[in-house]
């Protein structure tokens, strides 16, 4: 008796040595971002930030005294691909050295798991995004997406757009990719299967929604919602971060000083709440203030 309880036991604990640990990540709640002086002369601030979320997952931030925008990048590896998602705001990389900072990751992440191919894409075709795509073009084992509809249907292979949820594997790694026009035509929305992080772009974040087609907006909306109601998300990642801590409050545009930031995570229950109130509004682009983002309509 006492042998099988011996060998379960050993086998127990053979099976839990076994199982792989869940990684530490970052916690995007309280994490604090770069984000601009009252004087740029004075800013001390690196061009680009960079957060390790975990160890194949890494968010960059623009410096906003490079451009008040301050996008977010996404870069995300697999065991055969890396995906940047974004390439900022600024062309020159002598101000802005997007492609060195991403190569370095990718060279310090290869070392120890071996190299892999770098994919480029864009949440969306608006200049803050993909400025910096010439410092990847030509490039060895790097592939920049174009930012047309038919680009993006054709890489990805979405054969019925917007309505087609399709999957792109980094290797191991399983991203959901989801067309969610009303932002801009070519907007779409990325889901790790991975982390559970949803990319939103600047379809939902923290800041103004500028809506350039109403119906296809609240289209796209309803859609994530849901998705989000059949997969698990951890958070919503958007491209900026345009709201105050004080509810209903925005920064001005074009600010380069925003101390007192609203987190860059956003909730699926507040897609949910922007979802009902577009559907409330009905047909009719309506300009609407909420705690997390602000309605705008783009006439």
């Amino acid at each position: 008796m006492k042998t099988k309880i011996t060998i379960l036991l050993s086998a127990l604990i053979l099976m839990s040595s076994c199982q792989p640990s869940i990684e530490d990540t970052v916690d995007l709640n309280v994490q604090n971002w770069i984000h601009g002086s009252q004087n740029c002369e004075n800013n001390i601030d690196p061009p680009i930030q960079v957060v390790k979320y975990n160890s194949n997952t890494y968010i960059l931030r623009q410096n906003k005294c490079i451009n008040y925008e301050a996008p977010f990048m996404f870069l995300f590896f697999g065991e055969n691909k890396a995906l940047l998602m974004d390439t900022g705001a600024t062309q020159e990389d002598d101000i802005f050295p997007l492609y060195e900072t991403v190569n370095k990751i990718i060279n310090d992440w290869s070392k120890k798991n071996g190299e892999v191919e770098l994919i480029v894409a864009h949440t969306h075709k608006h200049g803050d995004h993909y400025a910096g795509d010439g410092q990847f073009k030509g490039k060895p084992n790097t592939s920049v997406i174009g930012l047309e509809v038919n680009d993006v249907q054709d890489f990805f292979k979405i054969a019925n757009w917007p309505e087609e949820v399709v999957d792109y594997d980094l290797g191991n790694r399983m991203m959901k990719i989801i067309p969610i026009p009303g932002h801009q035509a070519s907007s779409i929305a990325v889901y790790d299967t991975s982390t559970k992080i949803l990319l939103t772009g600047d379809t939902f974040y923290p800041g103004r929604l500028y809506i350039n087609d109403w119906i296809a907006f609240k289209m796209s909306i309803e859609r994530l919602v849901k998705f989000t109601d059949i997969n698990e998300v951890s958070t919503i990642l958007g491209n900026h971060i345009e709201m105050t801590q004080t509810a209903g409050v925005d920064y001005p545009m074009g600010s380069i000083y925003q101390p007192k930031e609203h987190q860059l995570p956003l909730s699926v229950l507040t897609l949910k709440e922007l979802s009902s109130t577009l559907t409330k509004l009905g047909d009719t682009p309506t300009k609407q203030i909420h705690d997390s983002f602000i309605i705008y309509p783009v006439d």
